[in-house]
């Protein structure tokens, strides 16, 4: 949340070790999102309706400037149950005490509500309607359907369950971490979580906990009756737009007053062992956060990295019309390759040269995995290699691949981390998506790799996948970064800028 000129970051954590257990709240403010300070934790288990862990929730800014964060508790017979919590002290400005109402919970499963008990969990920010009645959701599930059950409440502490959920899904099971906020239909900027009216859209995101990713939808908010109803525009279900179609899980956005944007965080698991965490000390991160903003095609979300992260760069490269033809590898040096930042625009050849694309191709992870980095085609393979070894015994391959559609090009985007490490443990998945933007032949692609994450950006942040990869030799300095095309067309870089980051001060 960002409050009084502070963004605070709460985060679920293990304080005694590097695998999941002991939940509490860690607590890290930042002035820029980019570097930040630890505090102490904020929540942690204390009373006997979280005695048992403090799960994930979300905060909340009252009227009058009050932040509250909601969150799950684990009690002494383990059923989930959600609590609230306020500051200590609204006068000190980082925050650093919470204290827990004696009135919690405020929401536990009853014999007579219905409610799972182990899978009702994640509050989301709350929402004030127009008859000033505060809302939240509460991720659940009743057989395999994944619902998003919803409470009402007058004063924020007596909270009554509605008799029907805002939305739910056959067979998409457990909803984790649900998200619900509006976008604008006219420009880029963010809205307070409670707005409503014309030229508003909502978006419900949730995670899947059978599938350990996410999907969300566009669509509207009928608030008169608390239902959500998505538009026919993709699928409510898990073949759905994600936020991020890599690693990429239990995301968060919240509303920045102080920029008036949307900012989305990102969680991201490891690919290695839990005795590699074990070893490490750690496990998971946050990735770069992200603004999010309604395409102008009102059908999807785009992303882009928060504009603070550019305070890293360093030493910048640059090309500018310089092609690529079947097999050509166009080292980019200069920089840090293994602490980067790259952005470039490739412009196509005849698009009519691109082979066809065969309608039974629905699922873009599979098509990747299929088509992956070395296997070559009309346009494209072309894109990026990055932590890159000499001799290219590893590489990560961020790419694209053109085929002709029935009425318009078919842009696929891959991730492909076959080749990322010789060590043969590590979850190599390769991820795909497609790319809903080809305009005057061209595809731009941005991409951030920092030692062992690679979060890419497709079609000017339309399409984004996260890479978790750990080389064992293209470390540090021995880092190389390429672009490349392996089709049978040339494609031509329009231009290309990369910079050496710099480390952000972290904990």
């Amino acid at each position: 949340m960002y409050y009084n000129g502070i963004y605070h970051l709460f985060y679920q954590y293990n304080p005694y070790g590097a695998v999941w257990g002991n939940i509490v709240w860690a607590h890290s403010i930042s002035t820029d999102l980019i570097n930040w300070t630890p505090l102490e934790p904020a929540i942690y288990p204390s009373k006997p309706f979280d005695i048992n862990g403090c799960w994930s929730g979300s905060a909340t800014i009252l009227p009058g400037n009050k932040p509250v964060i909601m969150y799950t508790g684990i009690n002494p017979q383990n059923q989930q149950v959600q609590n609230i919590a306020f500051p200590k002290n609204l006068s000190d400005p980082h925050l650093k005490e919470w204290i827990k109402p004696d009135h919690n919970p405020l929401m536990a499963p009853t014999p007579s509500n219905g409610i799972n008990a182990s899978s009702f969990r994640d509050p989301t920010t709350a929402w004030q309607g127009p008859d000033g009645h505060w809302r939240v959701l509460v991720g659940s599930k009743r057989g395999t359907r994944g619902i998003a059950i919803l409470y009402r409440s007058r004063d924020f502490s007596y909270w009554v369950k509605a008799k029907h959920p805002l939305h739910s899904s056959h067979g998409t099971g457990m909803w984790e971490c649900p998200d619900f906020f509006p976008v604008s239909e006219n420009g880029m900027d963010g809205l307070d979580t409670s707005t409503t009216g014309n030229g508003i859209k909502h978006v419900l995101k949730v995670s899947l906990d059978d599938r350990k990713y996410e999907y969300y939808t566009v669509g509207r908010y009928i608030h008169e009756k608390d239902r959500y109803v998505p538009d026919n525009t993709s699928a409510d279900d898990a073949s759905g737009l994600r936020f991020d179609y890599g690693k990429f899980y239990a995301s968060k956005t919240f509303f920045d007053t102080g920029k008036n944007r949307r900012v989305l965080w990102g969680w991201m698991n490891e690919s290695d062992s839990v005795a590699d965490d074990v070893a490490k000390g750690w496990a998971g991160l946050q990735g770069i956060p992200r603004t999010m903003w309604l395409d102008t095609n009102g059908r999807q979300l785009v992303q882009w990295p928060v504009n603070e992260v550019e305070s890293l760069r360093g030493d910048r490269v640059s090309y500018s019309k310089q092609q690529l033809k079947k097999g050509d590898l166009l080292e980019v040096d200069g920089i840090t390759a293994a602490q980067a930042d790259i952005e470039v625009t490739f412009h196509l050849p005849r698009l009519e040269k691109a082979e066809p694309f065969d309608p039974t191709w629905v699922n873009p992870q599979i098509l990747c995995s299929q088509k992956g980095a070395d296997v070559k085609g009309s346009i494209g393979p072309f894109g990026l290699m990055v932590l890159a070894s000499d001799g290219l015994d590893e590489y990560t391959a961020v790419y694209f691949r053109i085929f002709k559609g029935q009425d318009k090009p078919v842009v696929l985007m891959c991730s492909d981390q076959s080749r990322s490490t010789l060590r043969k443990e590590v979850d190599k998945t390769t991820y795909g998506g497609f790319v809903d933007d080809l305009e005057d032949r061209k595809i731009s692609l941005r991409s951030l790799i920092d030692h062992s994450i690679v979060e890419s950006f497709g079609g000017g942040g339309r399409t984004c996948m996260t890479a978790r990869v750990y080389p064992s030799l293209a470390i540090g300095n021995k880092a190389r970064l390429y672009a490349f095309n392996r089709g049978t067309e040339a494609v031509r870089i329009s231009k290309l800028n990369a910079w050496s980051m710099r480390k952000a001060q972290i904990n």
